[in-house]
This record gives C-alpha cells, sequence and structure tokens, in this order.
C-alpha cells in the first residue's frame, strides 16, 4: 500500500504572497499562513498560534498573487514536501513547506464584494456601473502536479 501525504488547512495569509518566474516562465507563489487554535489551561484561555510555509505553482500561483492578500482567510489543501539547499555560507538547510494543489478563499461575501469593486474601479472606465458579483466560494485548483524544486 502506497502512502497518503495530505495536509489540510484554514489560516489567514501573515503576508502578501511573493511571486517569482523561474527558467521557462514557471510561476511560483509563497507565502506564510497562520492556523490558530485556542485552549483551556488552569482556567486561562491560551491561543496557539503555528506558522506553515506555503508554495503554489503555475496557474495556482497566478490566481493566488491576483486574488490573495495579507489577512485573508482560505481553505487550502495540499501536500508535506521538505527540501534540501544551501546556504550563503554553504551550510546544507532543510525546510519543510506545503505545496498547494488547491484553495478556496473564505470570508464574507462583502469582503468579495467590495475587492471585485475596487478591481473594476482601476480596469473600467469610472462612468462604469457594472459590478461583478460571485454567489459561490472562489475555488482555486493547481493544472497539473508541481514536482519542481526550487532552485534557492
Amino acid at each position: 500500500m502506497s502512502g497518503i501525504n495530505k495536509v489540510i488547512l484554514v489560516g489567514h495569509l501573515g503576508k502578501d504572497p511573493e511571486v517569482r518566474y523561474l527558467d521557462g516562465g514557471v510561476t511560483v507563489a509563497s507565502f506564510p499562513l497562520a492556523t490558530s487554535e485556542t485552549y483551556n489551561k488552569d482556567g486561562k484561555k491560551i491561543e496557539q498560534t503555528e506558522w506553515h510555509n506555503i508554495v503554489m505553482w503555475r496557474g495556482l500561483a497566478d490566481t493566488a498573487s491576483k486574488y490573495l492578500k495579507k489577512g485573508k482567510l482560505i481553505y487550502l489543501e495540499g501536500k508535506l514536501r521538505t527540501r534540501s539547499f544551501e546556504d550563503r555560507e554553504g551550510h546544507k538547510k532543510y525546510t519543510t513547506e506545503i505545496v498547494a494543489e488547491n484553495f478556496t478563499m473564505l470570508g464574507r461575501k462583502t469582503d468579495f464584494e467590495n475587492e471585485q469593486n475596487d478591481q473594476l474601479k482601476s480596469e473600467k472606465p469610472e462612468n462604469s456601473s457594472e459590478i461583478a458579483k460571485e454567489d459561490k466560494p472562489m475555488n482555486y485548483e493547481a493544472g497539473e502536479a508541481a514536482d519542481d524544486i526550487l532552485p534557492f
């Protein structure tokens, strides 16, 4: 039997996605995602936050760069990937990341309407009265498996 490598997270972006373009026009976006949980200890409410390094490839990275911003709440599915690299001093380092396979933007409908209105204002003349509305959650998936290794 083969193993299962599946990660599901719901959290807030710690900063805007950082987008890079590799050889061949491959797009990669990365950002930190914060997940928090609360529990009671000795009658005190304690919140624990974990930070996850997220990587998105190709079309999913393009979509993320367009729609995701710091503070946004998203549902994300992906897989764990550990890779090694050499730092500037030549020491071998390891990092574990979540390679995203799809994500869904969460939040209030008005959050998206305000963003769409802002985007329409920047794309259309001021006298335009068209407003884009979306009733369904905004779901995005990767088109193909991303087995590339980052060169940094």
